[in-house]
């Protein structure tokens, strides 16, 4: 009985392992095909968004990946890109403040999104939301990325070429948006189009009453340090 015991406790640790083991791979699986699940999405946008939603094709951990992917890649845009097509005081650049001024916007929006259609029967929830504007990235992260190499090949004459194609990348990724949020609402193209003008204004106001909230927050920061630094000299 207590060698069966034995075998039983040592056998306890090595099935919990294997069983985390076994987690772990369908994890990093599923993973995998979320980030492979993208490039579906981006050709057939209707059935690609509804699947990434309704059938649960997508993962929160691929839609961290491509927002990061875009902040990185904005980021590169920046320093890497042939002067000739981009003028940006590198030594001036500060990573971290270039990445927030796009991360910051884009969460708000999807805030503002998420609240102003949560009152006319949008049907999405803001991790839906937010997971079909990461994917809509995918086209500028597909095609910026390799044009950041191109452009210290090309020849100012030929910038129309280099030009076209980055258009073309942020115009597809407006489409991919509006396609996204018509599916992951069940609103129509009108409907769609209303709410993202609605959306940008919702937006902007929540970005001014943040503005006005840190504009206060400093200034009453200020008044009691002044206040604070008066009590101590008067007191010395």
């Amino acid at each position: 009985m207590s060698v069966a015991r034995s075998a039983n406790k040592n056998a306890g640790p090595a099935k919990t392992e294997s069983v985390g083991a076994e987690k772990r791979k369908a994890w990093w699986s599923r993973y995998g095909q979320s980030l492979k699940y993208g490039l579906y999405v981006i050709t057939h946008p209707f059935d690609g968004f509804w699947d990434l939603v309704h059938e649960k094709r997508g993962t929160l951990a691929a839609a961290h990946t491509f927002l990061i992917l875009f902040l990185l890649i904005r980021v590169m845009k920046l320093m890497l890109t042939s002067f000739q097509f981009i003028t940006a005081p590198i030594q001036y650049i500060n990573v971290f403040e270039e990445m927030g001024s796009l991360a910051l916007p884009f969460l708000i929006l999807c805030i503002a999104n998420w609240a102003m259609t949560t009152l006319f029967d949008g049907k999405g929830r803001f991790r839906d939301i937010y997971m079909a504007m990461c994917y809509a990235l995918v086209p500028y992260i597909l095609i910026q990325l390799p044009m950041i190499l191109v452009s210290n090949m090309l020849t100012f004459e030929e910038g129309s070429f280099y030009s076209v194609l980055l258009s073309f990348s942020v115009i597809w990724c407006v489409f991919l948006v509006f396609v996204g949020l018509m599916e992951v609402h069940d609103y129509g193209p009108g409907k769609t189009f209303i709410f993202l003008i609605v959306t940008v204004v919702g937006a902007a106001i929540i970005i001014f009453l943040m503005l006005v909230f840190f504009s206060l927050l400093s200034d009453a920061i200020s008044y009691f340090v002044s206040m604070y630094r008066e009590i101590v000299f008067r007191l010395n």
